[in-house]
């Protein structure tokens, strides 16, 4: 009788890295920095996710497209955990991901603005406003101003770019 081997975390990670966000789907639930922890506990699979924020509409769709990656893989045990703590922050998603956001047109979180907002706070003092300058994802242009405070999804924002005159969604800093 041959032997069960288990997938290792790393390997269940690339699985998941094929999960696209629902909101988002030219990025992956792993991109996103979502999913905290694999680990196994005996034979079942714990996956530790951290949604965006608490009432992120798209956890239970989010939770479901893990599962059933997981379960198509031939993961019969598992269970899905969630964590607030750490509360999930944009300085989770990774390099490339910011890249794949740019190009479909998503300006990106802007580094260092997220966890505290303590450089954002700073920023507003030194130029007598609150605003960063967001890099229009069409043109590259920092010439752009905020539209509104609320975008497409709850972790967007709507901005203009007032050089090409495109309107484009910021991922909010959170």
């Amino acid at each position: 009788m041959e032997a069960h081997v288990r997938p290792s975390p790393d390997e269940i990670r690339g699985w998941l890295a094929e999960v696209p966000d629902p909101e988002i789907p030219v990025i992956s639930v792993v991109d996103l920095g979502i999913v905290r922890d694999l680990a196994w506990e005996g034979e079942t699979l714990v996956v530790t996710v951290t949604p965006t924020y608490s009432g992120c509409p798209a956890t239970a769709v989010i939770n479901f497209a893990i599962e059933d990656a997981l379960r198509a893989r031939g993961i019969g045990n598992l269970r899905i955990e969630r964590s607030l703590t750490p509360p999930w922050t944009s300085d989770w998603i990774g390099d490339a991901a910011r890249e794949k956001l740019r190009a479909y047109g998503i300006a990106p979180p802007i580094d260092g603005t997220a966890a505290d907002g303590q450089l954002l706070g700073r920023i507003g003092r030194l130029t007598g406003g609150s605003n960063l300058a967001v890099a229009c994802p069409r043109c590259g242009s920092n010439r752009t101003e905020r539209v509104s405070q609320f975008g497409s999804t709850p972790c967007k924002a709507s901005w203009r770019c007032t050089d090409c005159l495109e309107p484009f969604d910021y991922f909010k800093c959170i």
